[in-house]
Parts: structure tokens; sequence; C-alpha cells
């Protein structure tokens, strides 16, 4: 089942299962800017990545002493979100935990997903709640996937001087750091860009990432706030790339005694709520 929502100048599309994004479509010009999947290439479009961003070491983490296992990006978008409210302009679907999720996740969360239309832009915000008699530990993340062509490129607002970091074959951060911009703002989107996995970008000054054609002067203007970690990724060669704000990242290969004390993990006292919001904007 999708949840559809439009205005004069967009409409998008989000699965109930997972809360995917599905469409982002312009009306101006008939264009779809998100991508639209293919199992043969990446099936995913836009996946929730909650509680944990990437892979845990061995798919395991311990809390107070017990293990569990967790897979790659979570399992918020391996399960179905409810429509909570639709307006006019919005519509707000939301997943709380319940007997099933406790055996992998123990910790009782709320989280609803907002998505609402202004003019051309998507805005898309993420609230997580304590629901639980105890503090909660968690990531969170966007993972959207545009529609682009080899040589497209991104443009930060500023110049940027960034960190880089990558995933190694066994899907876990190799603990180097690779030269990404050195005072520049442009990442073109190469054929092999992508060859060793996804870029991990940290350091932004910026909030603000443009993806540029190099046909037209059809753009994204992508906000992702004051995520600390920005993903950029696609299966090598393919036809869009991801952009993906992050408030936590992927294991390495340290063993960590407790998922408290993860790696940039978040964490949220009982009854508190984390807002995480990016947006999407269409310039044509």
């Amino acid at each position: 089942m999708n949840f559809n929502l439009e205005n004069n100048k967009v409409s998008i599309s989000v699965k109930q299962f997972g809360a995917e994004l599905s469409s982002f479509k312009s009306k101006d010009t008939d264009t779809e800017y998100l991508w639209q999947g293919n199992p043969d290439v990446w099936y995913g479009q836009s996946p929730i990545l909650f509680p944990i961003v990437g892979t845990l070491n061995g798919d395991k983490y311990r809390v107070d002493g017990k293990e569990y296992v967790l897979h790659r990006h979570g399992i918020a978008r391996k399960r179905d979100f409810e429509l909570k409210e639709q307006t006019e302009n919005s519509l707000t679907l939301t997943q709380s935990y319940n007997d099933e999720s406790l055996k992998s996740y123990p910790y009782k969360y709320i989280f609803d997903i907002c998505f609402a239309l202004d003019g051309k832009k998507l805005t898309v915000t993420h609230t997580i709640k304590n629901a639980d008699d105890k503090d909660m530990y968690f990531s969170i993340g966007g993972h959207p996937g545009f529609n682009c062509d080899i040589g497209d490129y991104l443009e930060f607002a500023e110049n940027e001087t960034l960190k880089c970091e990558k995933i190694s074959t066994d899907a876990l951060l190799d603990g180097k750091l690779y030269p990404t911009l050195v005072d520049e703002k442009v990442i073109e989107i190469t054929e092999h860009i992508f060859d060793d996995d996804a870029l991990i970008l940290s350091g932004m000054k910026s909030d603000t990432v443009y993806l540029k054609s190099k046909k037209n002067s059809n753009a994204i203007k992508f906000n992702f706030g004051k995520a600390p970690y920005l993903g950029l990724w696609a299966k090598p060669g393919a036809p869009y790339v991801c952009i993906e704000p992050w408030y936590g990242i992927n294991d390495n290969h340290e063993i960590t005694p407790d998922f408290s004390m993860k790696r940039d993990i978040q964490k949220l006292a009982p009854g508190k709520e984390f807002v995480f919001v990016w947006s999407a904007e269409i310039e044509e």
C-alpha cells in the first residue's frame, strides 16, 4: 500500500512498508526525481535507517550484558508504518515497538515520520520518542536515492575540507581516512567513484548540497541540517546517487562492550523526543 500527497507543483508517494519514499515528481516538467528501484541494481529507494546506521560488527551488540542481533540499517525499514494523520499538505506515518521488535531492540520507542510539501520542497521530519522507563540508545539516518547521470555533480553550499571514511569488503569501516575535498565545493559523480562503497563524509560547514545536472539547469537542493555524517553512495555506474544524512555510523573492527558506548550513538531520556529533518527541493 502507498500513501500519496500532492500540490500544484509536485507529487510524492510513500510506501506503508518501511515508510519509504517511492516517488518525488515535478508536475511542471513531468520529471521523476527519485530513483524508481531495480532489483537487478538496487531494489531500495529511500529506506529509513533506525535504530542503527550501516552494519554492526558481526550483526551483534550488547545491552546490559545481553546480546542482541540487528541486521544492516535496523528494523524500522522492515516493518509497516500506519497513517497517523493526513492534511492538505502533509502526511504523518507512525511505527511503535512491539513484542517482536523488543527481541532485537530492547527499547520501547514511538517513531513518527512527517512528509510535508511546500511548493517544490519536500521536508521529511523524523521524530523518535522514548516510551521506555530507561535511557534509550539509537542511531538514525536517511537514505534517499535521486536519479542522476554519470558526469552530474554534487556541489556544497560552501567550500569544504572534509574527512572521508570508507567501508571495507567485510562491511565494516576500514579505519582509514581518504582525501575528498580540500577547500572545494564539487564532487563529480564518475563511473568508479563508488567502486569501494560509500563515501562517509564528516566535518561539513555547509548544511546544504546541490545535485546538479551536466545537461540542463535542473537540480535538487538537499538540506541535511546538522547531521554529523553525510553518506554518498550508489552501485558503481548506476544512474542514481543516495544522499544520506546520518546521526550515527557503521561499526569498525573493534568490539564495543555495550551499545551505549558505540561511536556517535544517540542517547534519549525517558519521555523525551529526538527530531531529525532533511529536505529536498526541486529547482527547474
